[in-house]
Protein backbone atom coordinates (compact mmCIF):
# COMPACT_ATOMS: atom_id res chain seq x y z
CA UNK A 1 0.00 0.00 0.00
CA UNK A 2 1.59 3.28 -1.11
CA UNK A 3 1.43 6.39 1.03
CA UNK A 4 -1.25 8.91 -0.07
CA UNK A 5 -0.07 11.99 -1.90
CA UNK A 6 -0.27 15.21 0.13
CA UNK A 7 -0.90 18.11 -2.23
CA UNK A 8 -0.19 20.89 0.29
CA UNK A 9 -2.81 23.19 -1.22
CA UNK A 10 -6.57 23.41 -1.55
CA UNK A 11 -8.45 23.63 -4.84
CA UNK A 12 -10.00 26.88 -5.94
CA UNK A 13 -12.19 27.91 -8.82
CA UNK A 14 -9.30 29.35 -10.83
CA UNK A 15 -6.97 26.55 -9.72
CA UNK A 16 -9.09 23.40 -9.55
CA UNK A 17 -7.82 19.98 -8.48
CA UNK A 18 -8.22 16.80 -10.47
CA UNK A 19 -10.01 13.98 -8.68
CA UNK A 20 -11.29 10.58 -9.66
CA UNK A 21 -14.55 11.98 -11.05
CA UNK A 22 -13.13 15.07 -12.79
CA UNK A 23 -12.06 18.51 -11.62
CA UNK A 24 -13.01 19.73 -8.13
CA UNK A 25 -13.84 23.44 -8.42
CA UNK A 26 -14.02 25.21 -5.05
CA UNK A 27 -16.15 28.35 -4.71
CA UNK A 28 -15.19 30.72 -1.89
CA UNK A 29 -18.45 32.61 -1.48
CA UNK A 30 -17.93 36.20 -0.23
CA UNK A 31 -18.83 36.33 3.49
CA UNK A 32 -19.79 32.68 3.24
CA UNK A 33 -23.16 33.72 1.82
CA UNK A 34 -25.00 33.00 -1.42
CA UNK A 35 -27.96 35.01 -2.58
CA UNK A 36 -30.89 33.03 -3.93
CA UNK A 37 -29.77 33.94 -7.44
CA UNK A 38 -26.18 32.83 -6.82
CA UNK A 39 -27.22 29.53 -5.25
CA UNK A 40 -29.61 28.83 -8.12
CA UNK A 41 -26.89 29.65 -10.64
CA UNK A 42 -24.42 27.28 -8.96
CA UNK A 43 -27.01 24.51 -9.06
CA UNK A 44 -27.54 25.07 -12.76
CA UNK A 45 -23.83 25.25 -13.55
CA UNK A 46 -23.23 22.04 -11.58
CA UNK A 47 -25.77 20.25 -13.72
CA UNK A 48 -24.43 21.78 -16.94
CA UNK A 49 -20.68 21.37 -16.41
CA UNK A 50 -20.30 18.96 -13.47
CA UNK A 51 -21.84 15.73 -12.28
CA UNK A 52 -24.53 17.41 -10.19
CA UNK A 53 -22.81 16.74 -6.85
CA UNK A 54 -21.62 19.60 -4.64
CA UNK A 55 -19.57 19.30 -1.44
CA UNK A 56 -19.60 21.69 1.52
CA UNK A 57 -16.04 21.88 2.82
CA UNK A 58 -14.77 22.22 6.40
CA UNK A 59 -13.92 25.84 5.56
CA UNK A 60 -17.46 26.68 4.49
CA UNK A 61 -16.77 26.58 0.77
CA UNK A 62 -18.72 24.81 -1.96
CA UNK A 63 -16.97 22.33 -4.25
CA UNK A 64 -18.43 21.42 -7.63
CA UNK A 65 -17.45 17.90 -8.65
CA UNK A 66 -17.08 16.09 -11.95
CA UNK A 67 -16.10 19.07 -14.10
CA UNK A 68 -14.37 18.16 -17.37
CA UNK A 69 -11.17 20.15 -18.05
CA UNK A 70 -12.64 21.25 -21.38
CA UNK A 71 -15.61 22.81 -19.56
CA UNK A 72 -13.63 24.63 -16.87
CA UNK A 73 -13.34 27.98 -18.67
CA UNK A 74 -17.06 28.08 -19.47
CA UNK A 75 -17.86 27.27 -15.84
CA UNK A 76 -15.60 30.09 -14.62
CA UNK A 77 -17.34 32.58 -16.88
CA UNK A 78 -20.69 31.40 -15.58
CA UNK A 79 -19.55 31.90 -11.98
CA UNK A 80 -17.97 35.25 -12.78
CA UNK A 81 -21.29 36.55 -14.03
CA UNK A 82 -22.66 36.11 -10.50
CA UNK A 83 -19.71 37.70 -8.66
CA UNK A 84 -18.19 34.44 -7.45
CA UNK A 85 -14.70 34.65 -8.97
CA UNK A 86 -11.64 36.53 -7.64
CA UNK A 87 -9.47 38.76 -9.81
CA UNK A 88 -6.67 36.20 -10.01
CA UNK A 89 -5.53 32.88 -8.61
CA UNK A 90 -3.18 34.48 -6.05
CA UNK A 91 -5.96 36.51 -4.43
CA UNK A 92 -8.27 33.50 -4.51
CA UNK A 93 -5.68 31.31 -2.77
CA UNK A 94 -5.12 33.85 0.03
CA UNK A 95 -8.82 34.47 0.70
CA UNK A 96 -9.20 31.53 3.07
CA UNK A 97 -11.65 33.13 5.49
CA UNK A 98 -14.12 31.15 7.59
CA UNK A 99 -16.77 33.48 8.97
CA UNK A 100 -19.24 32.60 11.70
CA UNK A 101 -22.57 32.04 9.93
CA UNK A 102 -24.38 33.96 12.68
CA UNK A 103 -23.05 37.40 11.68
CA UNK A 104 -25.40 40.32 11.24
CA UNK A 105 -24.89 43.14 8.71
CA UNK A 106 -22.56 45.77 10.16
CA UNK A 107 -21.50 43.79 13.25
CA UNK A 108 -17.88 43.10 14.22
CA UNK A 109 -17.64 39.80 12.34
CA UNK A 110 -19.14 41.27 9.17
CA UNK A 111 -16.85 44.31 9.22
CA UNK A 112 -13.71 42.31 9.98
CA UNK A 113 -14.37 39.72 7.27
CA UNK A 114 -14.98 42.46 4.72
CA UNK A 115 -11.83 44.38 5.68
CA UNK A 116 -9.76 41.20 5.84
CA UNK A 117 -10.79 40.14 2.34
CA UNK A 118 -9.74 43.55 1.03
CA UNK A 119 -6.38 43.36 2.85
CA UNK A 120 -5.65 39.90 1.46
CA UNK A 121 -6.37 41.15 -2.07
CA UNK A 122 -3.75 43.91 -1.93
CA UNK A 123 -0.41 43.58 -3.68
CA UNK A 124 1.47 43.84 -0.36
CA UNK A 125 -0.39 40.91 1.24
CA UNK A 126 1.89 38.09 2.45
CA UNK A 127 2.38 35.08 0.19
CA UNK A 128 0.78 32.55 2.49
CA UNK A 129 0.66 28.75 2.06
CA UNK A 130 -2.36 27.36 0.29
CA UNK A 131 -3.86 25.83 3.45
CA UNK A 132 -3.26 28.88 5.68
CA UNK A 133 -6.57 30.30 6.85
CA UNK A 134 -8.39 32.83 9.03
CA UNK A 135 -11.41 32.45 11.33
CA UNK A 136 -13.60 35.48 12.04
CA UNK A 137 -15.69 34.56 15.06
CA UNK A 138 -16.74 37.69 16.98
CA UNK A 139 -20.17 36.82 18.31
CA UNK A 140 -21.09 36.80 21.99
CA UNK A 141 -19.41 33.39 22.28
CA UNK A 142 -17.00 31.87 19.75
CA UNK A 143 -18.40 29.08 17.63
CA UNK A 144 -15.40 28.22 15.44
CA UNK A 145 -12.66 27.26 17.90
CA UNK A 146 -12.80 23.64 16.75
CA UNK A 147 -12.50 24.67 13.09
CA UNK A 148 -9.13 24.73 11.33
CA UNK A 149 -7.50 28.17 11.10
CA UNK A 150 -4.12 29.83 11.60
CA UNK A 151 -5.14 33.33 12.69
CA UNK A 152 -8.32 33.89 14.70
CA UNK A 153 -10.49 36.90 15.48
CA UNK A 154 -12.70 36.70 18.57
CA UNK A 155 -14.41 39.26 20.79
CA UNK A 156 -14.02 40.20 24.46
CA UNK A 157 -17.00 40.95 26.68
CA UNK A 158 -16.07 44.65 26.57
CA UNK A 159 -16.32 44.64 22.76
CA UNK A 160 -12.59 44.69 22.03
CA UNK A 161 -11.21 42.24 19.46
CA UNK A 162 -8.80 39.41 20.21
CA UNK A 163 -6.36 38.53 17.45
CA UNK A 164 -4.38 35.38 18.07
CA UNK A 165 -2.18 32.82 16.44
CA UNK A 166 -3.68 29.35 16.42
CA UNK A 167 -2.00 27.33 19.13
CA UNK A 168 -1.14 30.34 21.28
CA UNK A 169 -2.65 30.71 24.75
CA UNK A 170 -2.59 34.52 24.63
CA UNK A 171 -3.80 37.08 22.13
CA UNK A 172 -3.62 40.74 21.21
CA UNK A 173 -6.51 42.79 22.56
CA UNK A 174 -7.10 45.55 20.01
CA UNK A 175 -9.76 47.84 18.66
CA UNK A 176 -12.00 46.82 15.80
CA UNK A 177 -10.26 49.37 13.57
CA UNK A 178 -6.80 47.93 14.28
CA UNK A 179 -7.59 44.21 14.21
CA UNK A 180 -6.97 43.48 10.52
CA UNK A 181 -3.66 45.38 10.52
CA UNK A 182 -2.50 43.35 13.54
CA UNK A 183 -3.51 40.12 11.81
CA UNK A 184 -1.59 41.10 8.69
CA UNK A 185 1.53 41.77 10.78
CA UNK A 186 1.11 38.34 12.34
CA UNK A 187 0.77 36.75 8.90
CA UNK A 188 3.91 38.53 7.67
CA UNK A 189 5.76 37.39 10.80
CA UNK A 190 4.72 33.80 10.11
CA UNK A 191 6.27 33.90 6.63
CA UNK A 192 9.35 35.94 7.62
CA UNK A 193 10.12 33.67 10.60
CA UNK A 194 10.24 30.55 8.44
CA UNK A 195 6.74 29.23 8.98
CA UNK A 196 6.25 28.30 5.33
CA UNK A 197 9.33 26.49 4.00
CA UNK A 198 8.83 25.48 0.38
CA UNK A 199 5.48 27.26 0.41
CA UNK A 200 3.89 24.94 2.99
CA UNK A 201 3.22 25.31 6.71
CA UNK A 202 0.66 26.02 9.40
CA UNK A 203 0.71 28.28 12.44
CA UNK A 204 0.19 25.71 15.22
CA UNK A 205 3.19 23.48 14.38
CA UNK A 206 5.29 26.61 13.79
CA UNK A 207 4.61 27.74 17.36
CA UNK A 208 5.05 24.22 18.70
CA UNK A 209 8.54 24.18 17.18
CA UNK A 210 9.51 27.11 19.39
CA UNK A 211 8.77 30.19 17.29
CA UNK A 212 7.55 33.11 19.41
CA UNK A 213 5.12 35.65 17.89
CA UNK A 214 5.71 39.40 18.28
CA UNK A 215 5.21 40.71 21.83
CA UNK A 216 2.01 42.55 20.87
CA UNK A 217 0.39 39.10 20.44
CA UNK A 218 1.22 37.92 23.96
CA UNK A 219 -0.92 40.05 26.24
CA UNK A 220 -4.38 38.65 26.90
CA UNK A 221 -5.20 35.04 27.91
CA UNK A 222 -7.46 33.13 25.54
CA UNK A 223 -10.76 31.68 26.77
CA UNK A 224 -11.79 28.36 25.28
CA UNK A 225 -15.38 27.63 24.33
CA UNK A 226 -17.25 24.61 23.02
CA UNK A 227 -19.99 24.90 20.42
CA UNK A 228 -22.02 21.89 19.32
CA UNK A 229 -23.71 22.66 16.00
CA UNK A 230 -26.97 20.90 15.21
CA UNK A 231 -29.96 21.34 12.90
CA UNK A 232 -32.10 23.98 14.55
CA UNK A 233 -34.02 27.21 14.12
CA UNK A 234 -31.78 30.23 14.76
CA UNK A 235 -32.56 33.97 14.84
CA UNK A 236 -31.29 34.14 11.26
CA UNK A 237 -33.14 31.14 9.87
CA UNK A 238 -33.20 27.34 9.73
CA UNK A 239 -29.92 25.46 9.93
CA UNK A 240 -30.04 22.09 8.21
CA UNK A 241 -27.33 19.45 7.78
CA UNK A 242 -26.17 17.63 4.67
CA UNK A 243 -25.46 13.91 4.61
CA UNK A 244 -21.65 13.64 4.54
CA UNK A 245 -21.49 17.32 3.62
CA UNK A 246 -22.75 16.73 0.09
CA UNK A 247 -25.80 18.11 -1.70
CA UNK A 248 -27.20 17.45 -5.15
CA UNK A 249 -27.63 20.28 -7.62
CA UNK A 250 -31.36 19.56 -7.64
CA UNK A 251 -31.68 19.95 -3.87
CA UNK A 252 -29.52 23.08 -3.85
CA UNK A 253 -31.74 24.59 -6.51
CA UNK A 254 -34.81 23.88 -4.41
CA UNK A 255 -33.22 25.44 -1.31
CA UNK A 256 -32.28 28.51 -3.34
CA UNK A 257 -35.96 29.32 -3.77
CA UNK A 258 -36.37 29.63 0.02
CA UNK A 259 -33.87 32.43 0.64
CA UNK A 260 -30.19 33.32 0.79
CA UNK A 261 -27.91 30.54 2.04
CA UNK A 262 -25.07 30.84 4.52
CA UNK A 263 -22.34 28.22 4.39
CA UNK A 264 -20.97 26.72 7.58
CA UNK A 265 -17.88 24.59 8.38
CA UNK A 266 -20.10 21.92 9.98
CA UNK A 267 -21.62 20.29 6.87
CA UNK A 268 -24.67 22.50 7.43
CA UNK A 269 -26.44 25.29 5.57
CA UNK A 270 -28.26 28.17 7.21
CA UNK A 271 -31.29 29.34 5.21
CA UNK A 272 -32.06 32.99 5.88
CA UNK A 273 -35.63 33.89 6.74
CA UNK A 274 -38.49 31.84 8.08
CA UNK A 275 -39.71 29.89 5.06
CA UNK A 276 -40.56 26.27 5.97
CA UNK A 277 -37.96 23.79 4.73
CA UNK A 278 -39.51 20.93 2.74
CA UNK A 279 -38.38 17.33 3.06
CA UNK A 280 -35.64 16.98 0.45
CA UNK A 281 -33.19 14.24 -0.43
CA UNK A 282 -29.92 14.36 1.50
CA UNK A 283 -31.01 16.88 4.14
CA UNK A 284 -30.88 16.20 7.88
CA UNK A 285 -33.28 18.21 10.02
CA UNK A 286 -33.24 16.04 13.17
CA UNK A 287 -30.43 16.67 15.67
CA UNK A 288 -30.61 12.99 16.74
CA UNK A 289 -29.79 11.62 13.29
CA UNK A 290 -26.73 9.31 13.68
CA UNK A 291 -25.32 10.47 10.34
CA UNK A 292 -24.41 13.72 12.09
CA UNK A 293 -21.85 11.72 14.06
CA UNK A 294 -20.23 10.09 11.04
CA UNK A 295 -17.49 11.65 8.92
CA UNK A 296 -16.75 10.03 5.58
CA UNK A 297 -14.69 11.32 2.66
CA UNK A 298 -15.62 10.90 -1.01
CA UNK A 299 -13.87 7.53 -1.14
CA UNK A 300 -13.36 5.43 -4.25
CA UNK A 301 -13.84 5.90 -7.11
CA UNK A 302 -14.45 9.65 -6.69
CA UNK A 303 -11.05 10.20 -5.08
CA UNK A 304 -8.05 8.70 -6.93
CA UNK A 305 -6.16 8.17 -3.66
CA UNK A 306 -8.97 6.30 -1.90
CA UNK A 307 -8.44 2.56 -1.65
CA UNK A 308 -12.07 1.73 -0.94
CA UNK A 309 -15.61 3.01 -0.74
CA UNK A 310 -16.60 4.99 2.34
CA UNK A 311 -20.06 6.51 2.42
CA UNK A 312 -21.98 3.36 1.60
CA UNK A 313 -20.22 1.63 4.49
CA UNK A 314 -20.74 4.60 6.82
CA UNK A 315 -24.44 4.72 6.05
CA UNK A 316 -24.81 0.98 6.71
CA UNK A 317 -23.15 1.39 10.14
CA UNK A 318 -25.29 4.34 11.23
CA UNK A 319 -28.02 2.27 12.92
CA UNK A 320 -25.47 0.58 15.21
CA UNK A 321 -23.76 3.84 16.21
CA UNK A 322 -23.95 4.73 19.94
CA UNK A 323 -25.13 8.20 20.92
CA UNK A 324 -21.65 9.38 21.88
CA UNK A 325 -18.49 9.57 19.81
CA UNK A 326 -17.62 10.13 16.17
CA UNK A 327 -17.20 7.41 13.56
CA UNK A 328 -14.74 8.33 10.82
CA UNK A 329 -14.58 6.25 7.63
CA UNK A 330 -11.57 7.21 5.50
CA UNK A 331 -10.61 6.04 2.04
CA UNK A 332 -6.91 6.43 2.84
CA UNK A 333 -4.53 7.43 5.62
CA UNK A 334 -4.86 11.17 4.90
CA UNK A 335 -8.15 11.36 6.80
CA UNK A 336 -9.40 14.45 4.97
CA UNK A 337 -12.97 14.21 6.28
CA UNK A 338 -11.90 14.30 9.95
CA UNK A 339 -8.22 15.21 10.55
CA UNK A 340 -8.66 15.20 14.33
CA UNK A 341 -8.84 11.97 16.38
CA UNK A 342 -12.20 10.20 16.40
CA UNK A 343 -13.66 7.65 18.80
CA UNK A 344 -13.49 5.07 16.01
CA UNK A 345 -11.74 5.39 12.66
CA UNK A 346 -11.87 2.93 9.79
CA UNK A 347 -9.13 3.39 7.19
CA UNK A 348 -9.42 1.57 3.87
CA UNK A 349 -6.39 -0.52 2.96
CA UNK A 350 -7.96 -2.13 -0.11
CA UNK A 351 -11.30 -2.28 -1.87
CA UNK A 352 -12.56 -4.83 0.65
CA UNK A 353 -10.51 -4.32 3.83
CA UNK A 354 -10.18 -1.68 6.55
CA UNK A 355 -7.99 -1.03 9.58
CA UNK A 356 -9.66 -0.04 12.86
CA UNK A 357 -8.20 2.74 15.03
CA UNK A 358 -9.58 3.66 18.47
CA UNK A 359 -9.39 7.31 19.58
CA UNK A 360 -7.06 8.29 16.77
CA UNK A 361 -6.70 9.52 13.23
CA UNK A 362 -6.75 7.63 9.94
CA UNK A 363 -2.94 7.40 9.99
CA UNK A 364 -2.54 6.18 13.59
CA UNK A 365 -1.59 2.67 14.71
CA UNK A 366 -4.57 0.33 14.21
CA UNK A 367 -6.00 -1.91 16.90
CA UNK A 368 -7.27 -4.33 14.24
CA UNK A 369 -6.23 -4.83 10.62
CA UNK A 370 -7.83 -6.46 7.63
CA UNK A 371 -11.46 -6.05 8.66
CA UNK A 372 -13.75 -7.21 5.86
CA UNK A 373 -17.09 -5.76 4.78
CA UNK A 374 -18.88 -8.53 6.67
CA UNK A 375 -16.88 -7.61 9.80
CA UNK A 376 -18.08 -4.03 9.46
CA UNK A 377 -21.69 -5.20 9.44
CA UNK A 378 -21.25 -6.05 13.14
CA UNK A 379 -21.62 -3.44 15.94
CA UNK A 380 -17.86 -2.87 16.32
CA UNK A 381 -18.28 0.19 18.53
CA UNK A 382 -19.50 -2.07 21.33
CA UNK A 383 -15.88 -3.28 21.55
CA UNK A 384 -14.61 0.21 22.31
CA UNK A 385 -11.80 0.22 24.92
Amino acid sequence: MSAPEIKGWCPGALRPMMSGDGLVVRIRAPLGRLTSQQAGAIAGLSRQYGNGLIDLSARANLQLRGVAPTDHLALIEGLRAFGLIDNNVEVEARRNITLTPFWQPGDSSHRLATDLAQALARDDAPQLPGKFGFCVDCGDKPTLQSCAADIRFERCKDGAILVRADGAVTAAKVSLDDAVAVAMRLAHWFVDSGGAPNGRGRMRPHLAAGSVPPSELLGTPVQTSTYNPAPQITPIGAMIALEFGQISAETLGQLATLGALRLTPWRMLLIEGNAPVPVLSGLIRNADNPLLRIAACTGAPGCPQALGQTREIARSMALNLPKHGILHVSGCAKGCAHPAPAKMTLTATSTTQFDLIWNGTAADQPAKIGLTLSDLAQPLLSESP
